[in-house]
């Protein structure tokens, strides 16, 4: 017996060689079929069946089945493998085929070379988010990145995905149906199969169309929401992105699949559809459980469907074609998001469903929360960029001192770039510019850019140098010109402290620690660095329990902090790690500035004109 099992494994590993020799040579794409299904949706387990046919050409001996680490859009290992059980593999004849685990995510099939043969597993799926996957008793979605194993050397083979659905069930998704054959669909490759998620449930339809294509949006859930408002609203936000981009349209078809669930959140972008998570009650002002509003939507629409060309078509260096079995990594996450969510901004003001001061008033809360960021000083966008796999997806404590988001700051910079190529090129280039054409001279003919690309196409438009903007801001540290930006289009950046009339502003007293109240604990959730918290000694995990021997309670810290004076000391008594301890602080001071942008008292003709030219109205006296 023991003889047999090393013989087996000799075998298998002779097998797994073979397999690696025959990705040295090129082999004809196979014919991958995939079937899920859902016979038993309340145990979250999904039926997956993948039939492998090679019907000319040489044959390996063995095949490897490998299933995606991440999906693209969500820039972290997640590991989609850990849910998959019951694996098997048979022949054409229903013969059971060996088979090995060859590391984390790869399943070797010692298929002897045959020209025909298929695998099955289970996937449990019971995580609803945009990028996850979830099966119950009331609907399907799924990414297929979560579902389907590629055939190892063959992400760039078709393929055709059957769906056995529960009785009455419909299915939405942005691949093309296979003519002919009930509730299949066919992709040319495993980027656009991954590319295209899919829900099965009893969801709702709204319909519109722009420019005679054909858009829908797939409603699975209740909420509060009025189906003509949300129809002409999302089909106003098509509309102007599509014109802001020069109004094609790079699709034939669009679906927009929406969950409405209580802790709906997020989105993620697809070639020609997107997936998208929101509160069921989030459609009025505000929602009492999430605090989202209606203008919330607005910009996760706006956001996510900018993406079908900056990120899906317009492409960073490594964001496609994709390795699914591990980091793709680029430095250009702050123009792939960062930009996606300026325009977002931008779009909406631009379809009216935003005013200006609207606008500008997100624009100055932006500013302010980046200048309250003490990471901004560490860490650079590129960098935040190129490290999204190890920090952003994994917040701590002391992220706001280390890190800063590639989202934030790069939507910033779209704007700060936006308006030195409108300044640098007297209103006749914009950022819409640049993004048109790196569609045209990118996307068009096939490549991806790099950072230098995207530098040489901003001082194209700009007319010169851009090279400080670059080496400041994006691989750098330094400090944003607010206010030099602004002034471009007759603006400027207000920062309005508590006054003492007539007009001295008075510092505040600062202590520098972020408070959580968790039912009757005073919980210190963060503490930021150079804050005198940060420099005397308090935690992030310490438990206030008296300040100035009175009960903590975060009401209560606050009221008293308005009483004190920068430089008092305040006497508190803290629990870390169970123990009862006494500490000090003394009180520091800054001032509590509110940013608010105005115009400027006497704009001159070219920044009237670079203003509308930028937010579409003409600029309002002060």
């Amino acid at each position: 017996m023991c003889c047999m099992r090393l013989f087996g494994a000799i075998t298998l590993l002779f097998c797994i060689n073979a397999v690696l020799s025959a990705q040295q040579v090129q082999l004809p794409a196979p014919e991958i079929t995939f079937t899920v299904s859902m016979p038993q949706p309340h145990t979250h387990l999904f039926s997956v069946m993948v039939r492998v046919q090679r019907p000319t050409g040489p044959t390996p001996t063995a095949e490897t089945l490998v299933m995606p680490v991440w999906t693209p859009g969500s820039y972290l290992i997640r590991e989609f493998q850990r849910h998959v059980q019951d694996f098997a593999a048979t022949g054409a004849g229903g013969n059971p085929l060996p088979w090995t685990k060859k590391d984390k995510n790869s399943w070797v099939v010692a298929t002897s070379g045959a020209r025909d043969w298929q695998a099955t597993y289970r996937v449990y799926a019971n995580e609803l988010s945009v990028r996850t996957s979830e099966l119950n008793s009331d609907h399907a979605f799924w990414n297929n990145a979560n579902l389907l194993m590629y055939v190892g050397g063959a992400v760039a083979a078709p393929a055709t995905l059957r769906i056995v659905p529960r009785p009455g069930w419909q299915i939405a998704t942005g691949l093309p149906a296979v003519a002919g054959e009930a509730n299949s669909f066919h992709a040319d490759n495993f980027d656009i199969l991954y590319d295209s998620p899919v829900e099965v449930s009893n969801f709702k339809v709204i319909s519109f169309t722009v420019r005679n294509v054909p858009h829908r949006i797939v409603i699975d859930g209740e909420g509060n929401y009025d189906p003509e408002r949300v129809r002409n609203d999302v089909q106003k936000i098509v509309e102007t992105e599509v014109a802001i981009m020069g109004g094609e349209i790079p699709y034939h078809d669009y679906t927009f699949i929406l969950h409405l669930r209580s802790n709906g959140d997020g989105g993620l972008e697809h070639a020609n559809s997107v997936a998208l998570g929101y509160p069921s009650f989030g459609f009025q002002s505000p929602n009492a459980q999430s605090g989202s509003t209606y203008k919330d939507f607005h910009s996760l629409v706006a956001h996510e469907f900018f993406h079908l060309w900056n990120v899906k078509r317009i492409r960073p260096d490594a964001l496609g074609p994709f390795d699914y079995s591990k980091e793709n990594y680029t430095k250009l996450l702050w123009v792939a998001e960062g930009f996606t969510e300026y325009y977002a901004g931008i779009a909406l003001r631009r379809a009216g469903l935003v005013s200006s001061r609207e606008f500008l008033e997100n624009q100055a809360k932006a500013f302010q929360d980046l200048q309250e960021t003490p990471g901004r000083l560490v860490q650079s966008v590129d960098e935040s960029s190129f490290d999204a796999w190890i920090k952003f997806y994994r917040q701590d404590e002391n992220s706001i001192n280390s890190q800063v988001s590639y989202y934030d700051k790069g939507a910033i910079l779209g704007l700060l770039l936006d308006l030195e190529i409108r300044k640098r090129s007297h209103g006749t280039k914009s950022l819409d510019d640049l993004m048109r054409y790196l569609f045209n001279e990118f996307y068009k003919k096939n490549r991806n850019y790099s950072p230098e690309d995207f530098q040489k196409a901003s001082e194209l438009m700009a007319g010169s140098s851009l090279e400080p903007f670059f080496a400041g801001y994006v691989r750098g540290r330094t400090e944003l010109d607010y206010d030099g930006a602004l002034s471009v289009a007759g603006l400027k950046l207000e920062t309005v402290g508590r006054a003492n009339p007539p007009d001295e502003v008075l510092p505040e007293p600062f202590i520098g620690a972020a408070l959580e109240q968790r039912g009757e604990r005073l919980m210190v959730s963060a503490v930021i660095s150079g804050s005198p918290a940060y420099e005397q000694g308090l935690n992030t995990g310490d438990q206030i329990v008296a300040w100035d021997g009175n009960r903590a309670t975060k009401a209560f810290v606050f009221a008293r902090l308005a009483e004190k004076k920068p430089g008092d000391v305040v006497h508190l008594t803290i629990f870390r790690f169970d123990t009862l301890r006494p500490i000090d602080i003394k009180l520091g001071s800054r001032i509590a500035a509110s940013y608010r942008i105005d115009p400027v008292a006497q704009p001159t003709d070219e920044q009237k004109k670079i203003y509308e030219a930028w937010l579409g109205e003409p600029m309002q006296p002060k």
